[in-house]
């Protein structure tokens, strides 16, 4: 077991807190191995307090998956980011299906996590640990069995991984790990380790036998051993990822993957950008392509393919995901976007109405909350159990909180928004700013301006009109545009005024919520720089929350605390996935309430389908 202090210049301070360190994780590591024999091992387990899972321990298969589902075909998809490594510290596009996890997430139910490595689960009662007893039929391709080894490994390595995009910052709520026996692993957290299922679920073991002896965040196309039910067997740089199905995959018979990995190969192609990736849709190279962009969900589509019923525009229902597409950051970091009065004023500048007519066919509606179209999601005024949070916190807190209702400023989206921009000089006056000569100046008389960084040129679809709205304004703004590793690497040393993010949540939001907005987070994680003792606390309160309640209380408490001090403006709420895709596969039956709909690993390619378009093309 690893163990680290740091911020200790005296040596015998640091031995004396190292000892007592090892003494306090020995101790800890002790007591998981007494208590050990009294846990009740589950084959699932939730983020939710008292959570009744839909599926019994004697399930055959996921009930949103076709169980009967034949094997074969390929699935072409693309990527549209540039890529040289295959070591799944970088997360190459599909790896996630060529290792295995701990826990399998059902995709019709809110909250179930069930048994896949990992044989059976269990918590203690503190719930500040988790334990795992691992399958022991679980091997690597090459034949290795899986052991607590590696998972020991693959998180110890996740949580000092110091890369931009890595997990550190995510597993930061990790305080230990201890390797029980060769086939079980305890976790132990800083606050109840149920809510960091998702996490967990999603962090790839990989082989300690392999990697040990490497870097695994050293970019490198030498392909490592795998363990899933695929496996990366071919790969160029900034071209293509190829995974073929892996027929005698030690796990293809558990009730958590039954009816799934339908595909013999799957193909994922490089493109530039999301204009070329539609192209070569509609020409067939592509199969499937996840549609963004309203203008072009509205009017890209109706081609010859589509008329002759090739060409199939669906959706993908996302029940898991909520709160807004994107938002858009401001660094607190940097002056004078660490006086919220200059942030709402340039939350009162940006025209949603007009943008959404103009620019996205009025398909669009606005998010005035981090957690738009859940129950997390604060409305109306605080109620007394939020109250309760709150008012500790009051000195720190704009009145606001307590006393207005939160909504963002609308127009009415035709021209220019006066009533907007007026609002916006109002606040720019009350910052100590002024107008002279059309440019806003403070009173050093230095203009105000912003930059923002982009590495996509589809975003630039927001930021212009909102530039323009700026421009009007009198602050000068600007749109840089930036290749994606420069774009990685500013935003990971926190070097920008204003960026663009996805917005989304999952649902329950758990495991996001200390790397966004904590205080103790990354730059690229925490772009904002959000730096509140209330924020802080509302995170560490639901985080630790044991009761559901209690956990809904405390999100709602944090989303508002975060909106009045407009770090992010959430923009459109998030809907369901839209996709475009040829009618060569079939889709299981699922119902209408899906919170994770299983795609790619769900569908199946149909020879009639295919042969038919193959045939009248």
């Amino acid at each position: 077991m690893n163990y680290r202090v740091v911020g200790h210049s005296n040596c015998k301070s640091q031995a004396l807190l190292y000892v007592l360190g090892l003494l306090s994780l020995a101790m800890w590591a002790t007591s998981v191995r007494a208590e050990s024999d009294t846990l009740e091992f589950r084959h699932g387990i939730s983020q939710i307090p008292n959570y009744q899972l839909k599926y019994p321990p004697d399930f055959t298969h996921f009930d949103h998956v076709n169980a009967d589902a034949p094997k074969g075909g390929t699935l072409v998809l693309p990527y549209t980011y540039s890529l040289n490594t295959v070591s799944p510290a970088y997360k190459p596009p599909g790896f996630i299906r060529s290792y295995d996890h701990l826990l399998e997430r059902a995709g019709d139910e809110p909250s179930g996590y069930y048994a896949s490595l990992a044989e059976s689960v269990a918590i203690t009662t503190d719930r500040r640990s988790i334990v795992f007893k691992l399958r022991p039929e679980a091997r690597w391709h090459d034949g290795t069995p899986i052991t607590a080894v590696d998972v020991s490994f693959s998180l110890n390595t996740y949580r000092t991984d110091i890369m931009a995009t890595g997990w550190a910052p995510v597993l930061s709520w990790i305080t230990g790990i201890d390797e029980l026996d060769p086939q079980t692993i305890a976790i132990h957290g800083d606050s109840d380790v149920a809510k960091q299922m998702r996490i967990i679920s999603y962090i790839p073991i990989i082989p300690a036998h392999y990697w040990q002896t490497r870097d695994v965040t050293i970019p490198t196309m030498e392909l490592p051993p795998q363990s899933g039910p695929y496996r990366l067997t071919a790969a160029t740089p900034t071209k293509y990822f190829i995974y073929t199905r892996v027929p005698d995959y030690w796990g293809r018979e558990l009730p958590v993957n039954r009816g799934k990995f339908n595909f013999d190969t799957i193909r994922y192609e490089r493109y530039l950008d999301a204009t070329v990736a539609r192209e070569a849709l509609r020409a067939g190279n592509i199969d499937v392509w996840t549609e963004t962009d309203s203008r072009h969900w509205l009017a890209s589509y109706d081609v010859p393919a589509s008329e002759r019923g090739w060409l199939i525009k669906g959706t993908l229902a996302s029940g898991a995901l909520r709160g807004s597409r994107f938002r858009l950051v401001l660094n607190t970091r940097r002056q004078p976007f660490d006086n919220p009065l200059i942030r709402e004023a340039l939350a009162y500048a940006f025209d949603f109405e007009w943008q959404n007519r103009a620019l996205h066919g009025g398909e669009l509606k606005r998010a005035d909350s981090f957690f738009a179209n859940s129950m997390f999601a604060s409305s109306g005024l605080p109620d007394d159990a939020e109250l309760e949070l709150l008012e500790p916190h009051r000195k720190h807190l704009p009145a606001d909180v307590f006393d207005r209702v939160f909504s963002y400023p609308s127009s009415d989206g035709i021209g220019v928004d006066r009533q907007g921009l007026y609002k916006a000089r109002q606040l720019l006056k009350n910052a100590g700013y002024r107008i002279t000569d059309g440019v806003v100046t403070s009173a050093e008389g230095i203009p105000l301006s912003i930059e923002f960084l982009s590495d996509s040129p589809t975003s630039h679809r927001i930021l212009l009109p909102y530039a323009g709205a700026l421009s009007m304004l009198g602050i000068q703004a600007d749109i840089r545009l930036v290749e994606s590793t420069r774009y990685t690497n500013r935003r990971r040393e926190g070097d920008f005024d204003a960026i663009l993010v996805s917005g989304y949540f999952e649902a329950p939001p758990s495991w996001q919520l200390r790397p966004y907005f904590h205080s103790g987070s990354t730059p690229y994680w925490n772009p904002s720089g959000v730096n509140h003792p209330t924020v802080d606390a509302l995170v560490d309160t639901a985080l630790g929350a044991t009761d559901p309640d209690s956990f809904f209380i405390a999100v709602r408490a944090l989303d508002r605390v975060l909106l009045w001090n407009f770090y992010q403006f959430p923009l459109e709420i998030l809907g369901d996935t839209r996709i475009v895709y040829w009618d060569k596969f079939g889709r299981p039956d699922v119902p209408d309430d899906m919170y994770v709909t299983p795609f790619p690993d769900g569908w199946w390619f149909d020879e009639e389908k295919a042969a038919r378009i193959g045939a009248e093309r």
